[in-house]
């Protein structure tokens, strides 16, 4: 059985602030994408070894824990500074890795480059709640990822041509100027955003509180899944396609075509969330496609760019489809003065690549590296029973045949 969402949320729709942080999540998405995909092959360079777990275990566990306290910050320094400092800090690491040569050094602060873009994503996400409103969720949310995924899409082409012609330092300093242009605007933009809040509350109430939202419990696992997925593609299709003999031309032409699925799709889900019919049946079929096509992976040995490219398309359509859904889901549940819950919502990112890094790292003792994809379709397959145990939002279709 359906049942209403009767939560009442006091939130103001600031179109203006919308459209200004929508501008931000291209570039963060650019800046995002252009690293993302190289940062596992600076680290196989610098150990020499597939098995790069370590550096991303490091990064989760300390992303973790600052965004568990991350609303105490907030609470005393407020959004938009917490938000413009983490974004600063960023354009620092990317600056000492450019100057540093490929080196354990340098590998340090990609670690703290990868603290850092957790705390943006989500002081973004905190100051966009600030300004929407629950019955626009889906579309707001579905607009913003969009959009940044449309700079996320350009970034691995981009990086890829940069990497082979001017290694790891060209990139770096390619993000260097994205990210110093995302805090030039942020700065003159969201220099005063709403302060309200909740009563702070210590890491371990908060943790009781949340276990007692059963619903956003379950939104959280399948989050977690996602996240999960994120870091064993992110990671391991890279060094695994290389293995094949890809070069990183073939490589970046695959990675821009398989997440089409992010641009076209998103605010088109978003709108059927808010509209017709709700989160919880799309996140089923996503759940379902995704573990589906992750484990055909396990048995191609082609290296074909065309084979590579359809299942991976394959994969980001139940990523998509799960990353505005989640989002949409979540976001009708709570508003702007839940920045406790918000931070803790996002700790599924650094909890989902430090289980997946900790969880591949052990694998790849034991068993070559296609078995991880083999893993990994079996845990996205975990999170079906979450997702039909979701009490759904009514979608304004839905709201309307209740009401008749």
């Amino acid at each position: 059985m359906v049942r209403i969402n009767k939560l009442k949320h006091d939130e103001t729709l600031n179109r203006k602030k919308v459209r200004v942080i929508n501008i931000i999540s291209v570039l963060i998405g650019f800046s995002a994408a252009i690293v993302a995909y190289i940062i596992s092959s600076y680290f196989k360079e610098v150990t020499g070894t597939d098995n790069v777990s370590i550096f991303y275990a490091a990064a989760y566990v300390i992303s973790l824990i600052a965004l568990l306290n991350l609303h105490k910050i907030i609470r005393r320094f407020g959004k938009s500074k917490v938000f413009l400092a983490s974004i600063l800090f960023s354009v620092f690491s990317s600056l000492m890795v450019f100057f540093l040569p490929v080196s354990g050094f340098g590998a340090l602060f990609i670690v703290l480059n990868i603290i850092l873009y957790n705390l943006v994503i989500v002081g973004k996400d905190i100051i966009l709640e600030s300004y929407s409103v629950d019955r626009m969720s889906g579309q707001i949310r579905g607009v913003n990822l969009t959009l940044m995924n449309v700079g996320f899409i350009t970034g691995p082409f981009i990086a890829t041509l940069i990497l082979d012609k001017f290694g790891f330092q060209g990139v770096f300093l390619l993000q260097f100027a994205v990210m110093s242009i995302i805090f030039f605007i942020s700065f003159f933009n969201l220099e005063k955003v709403n302060h309200k809040f909740k009563p702070v509350v210590t890491v371990e109430a908060l943790v009781k509180k949340i276990i007692k939202r059963k619903n956003v419990m379950r939104i959280y696992y399948i989050s977690f899944l996602l996240e999960f997925f994120y870091f064993i593609a992110v990671v391991y299709i890279p060094i695994y396609l290389r293995n094949l003999g890809m070069d990183w031309s073939e490589i970046g032409i695959i990675f821009s075509f398989m997440l089409l699925p992010f641009i076209l799709l998103q605010y088109p889900a978003g709108k059927i969330a808010d509209k017709k019919l709700g989160e919880k049946e799309l996140i089923i079929f996503a759940i379902l496609i995704m573990s589906a096509s992750i484990f055909s992976i396990f048995f191609i040995d082609s290296v074909s760019i065309y084979v590579w490219g359809g299942i991976l398309f394959l994969t980001r359509i139940g990523a998509a489809l799960i990353e505005i859904l989640r989002d949409s889901y979540f976001y009708k549940r709570i508003d702007g003065t839940d920045v406790d819950v918000i931070g803790f919502f996002r700790t599924s990112r650094p909890v989902g690549f430090l289980a997946a890094s900790i969880i591949s790292a052990v694998s790849l003792m034991f068993l070559p590296l296609n078995y991880i994809f083999i893993i990994l379709s079996i845990v996205i397959f975990t999170g079906l029973y979450p997702a039909l145990k979701l009490s759904d939002n009514l979608s304004e279709e839905e709201a309307r045949e209740l009401k008749k």
